[in-house]
């Protein structure tokens, strides 16, 4: 016999949910928007929109909910799949006790995707709209991976400069919003970041005044005076949606064409800057302090910084989950070494966390193997991930004469990935916006290492320094000679230990 059949997510049908399933107790008609979000991905919807949620759950920001949008044409298919479930999302907890799920209904729209960016403009101009809100990943914002200046002669920059009324970017289209709402009087908005960047309110800061300079300086000094640009740090491990995520909603009773699952931790620490008000999420466990930027450096280096130190060793030796990674004893050891030998030396503790401790919280919530989260994924945009995490660690270590052995071969690890095959002969897809430049290197540094260093958009000045020049250059020799695990275990000592 057959279950009944899963119910279809909508308006119409919450009543309807099976039992234990949780959903919206507030009249979803009721409510207003208060803020647009542009880069509607699973994180965002399973993080700052939940936040949302629950205020909303307890009757309260009923005049803050989301207008979604995107500025790309693949967005499109996204608000396809949601505005036909009127926007609703199934949050499904992914824990080793148990799984469960809720129904999430802070988002209310989902903008059209148009050349010119049209209805997202019109919809930042609104007065009601206080918030632009952003998660267009790390190489998004348009700013040089080498200095983290502005990258003015960026094609898509140098149009949006010379076309503001009809802007391919965000930026443009924030930047366009911000002229009529200035011309009208209307006011501002605060434009927030939740990327992973360090310093993410000011990189979006530099973006927006940036671009704005190269149109008009007047309204960039309108912006500059009365915008904010709060910095923030977001963090909640959320796997991608594919047919097994789908079913496991249908298995739940939930017809849902884009459920988000994810695990059972968030954490979201924000600046106070907010120049036209905002909801109160510390209410349901967001923080707010003046001083982001530990926060910001624990997660980012020992979290994201993390992610890399599996995920390229992970693809290399056909590993497919970074649960996956955790359980290879060969890469566990060599997490755990990078990160207490190398990583967590240049973190300063915050209030309730020293960085020891964070490591041991990171193991744990990396190996939950109910957590399928793609090695695939966590290596995405490596140009940007290892700019944004790894680079900046090894600065500081070679500043501080510390060791940089782990980190040269997280590098090489990253180089040889880049060759496109794994250690069985497969192949590895392009998995980065630069992956023909990235790959091209890759495999000319199979015979000089150098030829990988010297992408200085991405190396910069560590390129020149001859004691990382070196330690890469063996540990890639090394990778190709003997393979990945011989390396890795070279490094870690797992081979001899497992000897004796």
């Amino acid at each position: 016999m057959t279950g009944p059949s899963p119910v279809s997510l909508a308006n119409a049908t919450l009543a309807d949910l099976p039992d234990g399933v949780q959903r919206p107790r507030y009249d979803r008609s009721a409510l207003t928007p208060g803020i647009v979000h542009v880069g509607l991905g699973n994180f965002h919807r399973a993080h700052q929109a939940w936040y949302l949620h629950r205020l909303m759950q307890d009757g309260l920001a009923l005049d803050w909910a989301i207008i979604g949008a995107g500025v790309r044409t693949y967005d499109a298919a996204m608000r396809e799949r949601l505005v036909a479930q009127d926007c609703l999302t199934t949050l499904i907890e992914l824990d080793p006790a148990g799984t469960s799920a809720e129904v999430i209904g802070s988002m209310i729209d989902y903008l059209p995707i148009e050349d010119g960016n049209g209805p997202l403009i019109g919809a930042m101009t609104d007065p009601r709209i206080r918030i632009v809100a952003l998660t267009i990943t790390e190489g998004g914002y348009f700013s040089d991976p080498g200095t983290g200046a502005f990258n003015a002669s960026h094609p898509d920059i140098r149009h949006d400069a010379e076309h503001p009324t009809r802007p391919r970017t965000v930026f443009g289209a924030i930047v366009a919003a911000l002229k009529l709402r200035r011309d009208c009087g209307h006011g501002p908005f605060t434009v927030q970041s939740c990327d992973n960047l360090q310093g993410n309110g000011a990189i979006t800061r530099q973006t927006v005044l940036g671009l704005a300079r190269l149109s008009e300086p007047g309204l960039a000094e309108w912006i500059e005076g009365n915008c904010s640009f709060p910095n923030s740090m977001v963090d909640c491990i959320v796997p991608a949606t594919g047919p097994k995520e789908i079913g496991l909603a249908r298995q739940l009773g939930i017809a849902d064409a884009a459920p988000v699952t994810h695990e059972n931790f968030r954490q979201w620490v924000i600046e106070d800057d907010f120049c036209s008000g905002r909801p109160d999420w510390d209410r349901v466990g967001a923080v707010f302090t003046d001083d982001v930027h530990d926060f910001e450096t624990m997660k980012i280096r020992i979290l994201n910084a993390g992610h890399q130190v599996l995920a390229n060793a992970g693809e290399l030796l056909s590993i497919k989950t970074i649960a996956g990674c955790m359980a290879h004893p060969a890469i566990n050891a060599l997490f755990n070494k990078v990160q207490m030998e190398e990583i967590a030396t240049y973190v300063r503790p915050v209030p309730g966390m020293i960085p020891a401790d964070y490591v041991d919280l990171i193991e744990r919530r990396f190996s939950n193997p109910e957590i399928h989260d793609t090695t695939r994924r966590v290596a995405f945009d490596g140009s940007s991930r290892h700019s944004g995490f790894v680079l900046p660690i090894l600065r500081d270590a070679l500043d501080a004469g510390g060791s940089i052995e782990g980190l040269s071969l997280v590098e090489a690890l990253w180089a040889r990935m880049c060759a496109g095959t794994r250690e069985d002969g497969s192949a590895i897809e392009p998995n980065d916006p630069l992956w023909d430049a990235l790959n091209k290197a890759a495999l000319a540094a199979r015979e000089d290492p150098h030829a990988w260093l010297g992408q200085r958009e991405i190396y910069g000045d560590v390129a020149g320094e001859t004691r990382f020049s070196q330690r890469f250059s063996f540990w890639l020799e090394r990778i190709w000679q003997d393979g990945t695990g011989a390396a890795i275990e070279a490094y870690t000592g797992t081979a001899s230990r497992a000897a004796d």
